[in-house]
């Protein structure tokens, strides 16, 4: 174990180095200032430290191989800013290493790369979804840890999810309904924060994929805060009985704790 654990910070402090020395390199360029870096971009260089976080991406139940790969697709985006999969995978990347870490530094970090770099995505294919997905959830990260706490955060996040549901609703197996179910529920009132509208996302969404444990999660939690506890724990029952979608087991095992976290609070009343 010990010996693994070295080995994965010997792959973080060579792909550091590799960063510093290919930005290095890109301020040498001498490329006229009227030439969009888009257009210089270095495209295998760029698709393969895709692939590479791609690999590492799979792994990130280890958030020591998510880490990595935010690395990897920061070196993507570096080399080719025209890569729209670059740019989206960085989005979803940050976002789960944001989502995980216990340092309040690391997250805050983590979700303005994941900003950043899903607005770069938005903007280089405006009609895909994967962009305005990793947007928005990084756009709900931010505002769940600062209590959603002004008017247009809640009206991005909403606009985003509902840019994904007009592209693709299918997306990340109907996820864009838990954003917005997510959003609803978490919301004060008076930002237009709605547990009606809440559960009526997420029952959608339930309906649509049934082995979306974090949507079932989330519809138990909607159910529990207007005390329908019985309706709660049904969804978690549904819950424990899902089997995962091998691509998303970190996720399913993220909706487990959580789901063993309020089943302990409704067996409390």
């Amino acid at each position: 174990m010990r010996k693994n654990e070295e080995n994965i910070r010997l792959i973080l402090v060579a792909t550091a180095l590799t960063s510093v020395v290919f930005g290095l390199t890109a301020c040498q360029q001498t490329a006229p200032a009227h030439e969009a870096r888009i257009d210089k971009g270095d495209e295998k260089m760029a698709a393969d430290r895709v692939v590479e976080a791609d690999r590492l991406y799979d792994a990130r139940e280890d958030i020591i191989r998510a880490r990595v790969a935010v690395a990897a697709l920061r070196q993507a985006r570096t080399a080719d800013y025209g890569s729209y999969e670059a740019a989206w995978k960085l989005s979803r990347a940050a976002y789960y290493v944001a989502d995980h870490t216990k340092n309040d530094t690391e997250r805050d970090d983590m979700f303005r790369a994941g900003t950043e770099a899903g607005k770069a995505a938005v903007q280089l294919q405006p009609t895909k979804p994967e962009g305005h997905f990793w947007l928005g959830a990084n756009y709900g990260g931010t505002a769940a840890h600062n209590t959603l706490a002004n008017l247009s955060s809640f009206q991005d996040i909403r606009g985003e999810m509902e840019a994904v549901l007009k592209i693709d609703e299918s997306y990340e197996g109907w996820s864009a309904y838990l954003g917005l179910g997510r959003l609803y529920l978490q919301a004060p009132r008076v930002l237009g924060g709605d547990v009606g509208k809440a559960i009526e996302y997420l029952e959608k969404g339930v309906k649509l994929n049934p082995n979306n444990g974090l949507m079932r999660f989330h519809l138990a939690e909607a159910y529990e805060t207007i005390n329908r506890n019985s309706d709660a724990q049904k969804q978690l029952d549904a819950l424990r009985a899902i089997t995962p979608d091998a691509r998303y087991a970190a996720e399913h095992k993220d909706a487990l704790a959580r789901a063993d976290k309020l089943s302990k609070k409704l067996e409390s009343r």
